[in-house]
């Protein structure tokens, strides 16, 4: 399994939240999604690498941009 963290800006609400975590769930692999508007943080868990580009687009895809957190 792989975890990463992005941080995602625009996002006020759990409306906002649920627009990202729907179109990040629909990653082939992506096995979780948890989504927060406090912290801004999009943690996505899947069952190989992803591909941050295709993770980014898929919150562009919702309204909202994103920049994977380095570790």
């Amino acid at each position: 399994m792989d975890t990463t963290t992005y941080q995602v800006t625009g996002m006020s609400c759990g409306h906002c939240e649920g627009a990202v975590r729907d179109e990040v769930s629909e990653i082939p692999g992506i096995t979780d999604v948890k989504v927060s508007a406090d912290t801004g943080h999009l943690t996505v868990t899947a069952d190989g690498p992803v591909d941050d580009a295709v993770v980014i687009a898929a919150v562009e895809e919702a309204g909202y941009e994103a920049v994977r957190q380095q570790t």
